[in-house]
């Protein structure tokens, strides 16, 4: 017997390739199967119990599959845990999200400026939800729907740098394409926009536009990256510059710095870019 509602998806599959990811996830399964055993219950009656397929509980169990979080708090309840199955969900959490995509939510969450370009699409930190799945809806290969949430999730997890707490400083540098195209329609164009007006009234965050009509332009290299920590030291990366590799030596550094500097005194003024968002808006 099924009950709920997500039961043929009760977790994400697990990325052979994250070594730490696949330990947590074995660790996981392996107390949820030790806790079932005690109290004699059988995996299928388990299975009804929580809501899901027998089948689906031993891939758990068996570290092949990264459980949900409503999936740990209702094992908790039937095999009377007392918080302790319960309690996983933080570690599990991490390992939900792809391994580069939790590496690069980590060096966010610890810096205190961030610097960012982008020249393709609008900034991950700055789209909607409906923005993100209209993008990876797009993309080929097609994903499937399991990829796609949990690709979504990540990106939606890392936006919570605009909710820290001193907030860091944030600088962004939109092309003008990016914004002009209708992603996922025109109602989910016209959110997006609104995201970013809204995004560009914090006091913490800088959203200027570059035009596509400028003459000058430094940025034709594609993608910059800089982030900064409280330690004083920094990493980036450029799509034209060192392979597109992460950087953190000084020099290197500076280069990308200097490229980024160049290219926010050639765009539009923050005040010039809310005004042209607006006109745009206003124009859907």
């Amino acid at each position: 017997m099924q009950v709920n509602g997500d039961a043929e998806e009760p977790g994400w599959e697990v990325d052979p390739d994250d070594d730490w990811g696949v330990a947590v996830v074995a660790t996981v399964g392996r107390q949820l199967k030790l806790r079932r055993e005690a109290v004699g219950m059988r995996a299928a009656d388990f299975g009804a119990a929580v809501g899901y397929g027998e089948d689906l509980v031993y891939k758990i169990e068996g570290g092949k599959r990264i459980p949900r979080a409503e999936y740990l708090d209702r094992a908790d309840e039937v095999l009377d845990a007392g918080g302790l199955l319960a309690a996983m969900k933080e570690d599990v959490a991490k390992v939900r999200y792809p391994k580069r995509v939790r590496e690069l939510a980590r060096l966010e969450a610890q810096a205190v400026e961030v610097a960012l370009y982008s020249n393709h699409n609008v900034h991950g930190l700055l789209q909607t939800e409906e923005h993100m799945r209209a993008l990876f809806g797009a993309w080929l290969p097609a994903y499937s729907e399991e990829e796609t949430e949990r690709m979504v999730a990540a990106r939606m997890a890392r936006c919570s740098i605009f909710e820290r707490s001193p907030a860091p400083t944030l600088s962004f540098v939109q092309e003008e394409v990016t914004l002009r195209r209708p992603v996922g329609g025109r109602m989910v164009w016209r959110q997006q926009l609104e995201r970013l007006l809204e995004l560009a009234q914090l006091r913490s965050v800088s959203v200027q536009v570059m035009p596509t009509d400028s003459e000058e332009h430094v940025g034709t290299g594609g993608l910059i990256e800089v982030l900064k920590f409280p330690d004083g030291t920094a990493v980036g990366r450029s799509e034209g510059a060192f392979n597109g590799r992460p950087v953190n030596d000084p020099k290197q550094l500076r280069i990308l710095e200097l490229r980024y500097g160049m290219i926010r005194a050639q765009a539009l003024t923050p005040r010039e870019s809310r005004a042209f968002i607006e006109q745009m808006l206003g124009e859907t």
